[in-house]
């Protein structure tokens, strides 16, 4: 099972910023309410400016057993994230989880 659907450090890191017409009311998939605007043409996911960071979206405790509860309708930023990189070290590292391993 990957990671992403039970993890959620990146969830609770990092801002996450993202077109407006990825809001549902534009025709997109966000669900109204989950985001706040920041400009005319951008959206952000809600809790994710916050100090610590923390997406609305969020389920569960961070590391153990965390769920999206908009996995299907999340905006590009999160769906482009990868598990594995840089960023998804970074996060993990600032909730002290280890690594990943590389698949073998």
């Amino acid at each position: 099972m990957s990671h992403c659907v039970s993890c959620g450090a990146c969830c609770a890191c990092f801002r996450v910023d993202f077109s407006v017409h990825e809001m549902e009311d534009m025709g997109g998939s966000v669900p109204t309410g989950l985001a706040v605007e920041v400009t005319d043409s951008t959206m952000r996911l809600r809790g994710t400016d916050h100090s610590p960071p923390r997406c609305a979206a969020l389920a569960g405790k961070v590391g153990v057993k965390a769920a999206c509860g908009i996995y299907e309708w999340r905006p590009s930023p999160c769906r482009e994230f990868d598990e594995g990189s840089d960023a998804c070290g970074r996060a993990r590292a600032r909730h002290h989880l280890p690594p990943l391993e590389e698949p073998a």
